[in-house]
């Protein structure tokens, strides 16, 4: 008998919000088919991430629902930001009664929405299911393990994914969808391609004659010897033909004033890209530098060299594949891996799905019986 699936879904950090509005604009698709169950959702942001890249605008620009609940955490040590997301959590759950809690990734508000929906025998999904970096010396290690763990659906974007869960003794309900972000990052490139003129002309770069770059991890901004490394090669891979752009978050501005890094003056540190500006400069760089999972497999699907300025990833397909080069923060090693040649052959979506993912993931939703 068709009926309706009630789903609360939780959010706290951007990119969660770019993933939420890919299944989002599924979930109005699938209903509008009439098949099955009806599906109603109801956006639930944490306030893990508050800044004024998430004002209005952030929502109008992507085609993002409002929130039905803000429950503003703000900032804190791990254990108490956890601690406020599942207090505030449970009490939504608590006059929502979903039939089902659906979270993304690996943030604190991942396993704190997990935690509150397992506490209350709410069953719960998980998007981007099974990644793994095995260090466990990473907040974000810990929250992806754990909520797999208490998951009943492990939506999983690779193959390597559903491996890591099937070591780990989990086996039901994992289901191989592709990768969510393959599905946004081709949504979005269509609305940013009436951006790229206008991007480019106001930063006054030309495609393919600039480096762009990211820094935002813990690992790298708060240890002064890693900042310096990578600052160090952007100076030595910059030039004025090819500038290295560097949208920068305020925090990682302070600690290289904080540590007295010099930054080389072909190194040009802007203020944070919208969504879409990131992505009309990522198509256009010549090559990408970034600690961020997202950029690393939005600069594969867009077809941009990458090199990830980290030790491990957890998208290994993309190292696999030749288009992500592993440089940590060695000067060196990332000067090096910025003058590797690129692959011969442009990636494809492959391995992390068809574009499809977001769509597979509502038709599980709607027939799964744990509803």
């Amino acid at each position: 008998m068709d009926r309706r699936v009630r789903i609360v879904s939780v959010v706290g950090a951007r990119p969660q919000f770019v993933k939420a509005a890919t299944v989002s604009r599924a979930i109005a698709a699938y209903n509008e088919t009439g098949r099955g169950s009806t599906l109603e959702e109801k956006l639930v942001h944490t306030g893990q991430h508050y800044d004024d890249n998430m004002s209005e605008v952030f929502f109008e620009e992507l085609e993002i629902p409002r929130p039905a609940y803000n429950l503003g955490v703000g900032s804190g040590s791990h254990g108490e930001q956890t601690g406020r997301i599942l207090e505030r959590t449970e009490q939504v759950l608590l006059g929502e009664k979903p039939d089902l809690v659906l979270v993304y990734g690996d943030t604190n508000s991942t396993l704190a929405g997990a935690l509150a929906a397992a506490k209350l025998h709410i069953p719960v999904a998980h998007v981007e299911a099974g990644l793994r970096s095995f260090v466990r010396a990473m907040p974000e290690e810990i929250n992806r393990v754990l909520t797999d763990h208490i998951s009943d659906l492990l939506f999983c974007p690779t193959p390597t994914a559903v491996t890591n869960l099937t070591r780990e003794g989990i086996g039901r309900g994992v289901h191989r969808v592709g990768d969510v972000m393959y599905d946004s990052t081709l949504f979005y490139a269509r609305k940013a391609a009436s951006l790229e003129e206008d991007t480019l002309r106001r930063l006054g770069i030309a495609p393919k004659s600039f480096y762009l770059a990211t820094v935002h991890r813990a690992e790298n901004t708060d240890n002064q010897e890693r900042l310096a490394g990578i600052f160090e090669a952007f100076g030595a891979i910059a030039t004025q033909d090819c500038p290295v752009i560097v949208p920068l978050h305020p925090r990682t501005v302070k600690y290289i004033r904080q540590y007295g890094l010099r930054v080389s003056d072909a190194v040009s540190i802007i203020e944070p890209a919208s969504y879409l500006e990131m992505v009309v400069l990522e198509k256009n760089a010549h090559k990408i530098l970034t600690d961020s999972g997202g950029v690393q497999k939005e600069a594969y699907f867009l077809g941009v060299p990458c090199v990830t300025l980290r030790d491990e990833t957890e998208w290994v397909e993309t190292v696999e594949a030749g288009w992500n080069i592993l440089a940590g923060s060695d000067q060196r090693a990332i000067v090096t891996a910025v003058n590797a040649p690129a692959p011969p052959a442009m990636p494809q979506g492959g391995v992390y799905g068809n574009g499809d993912a977001a769509t597979r993931i509502c038709e599980i939703l709607a027939q799964n019986c744990i509803c």
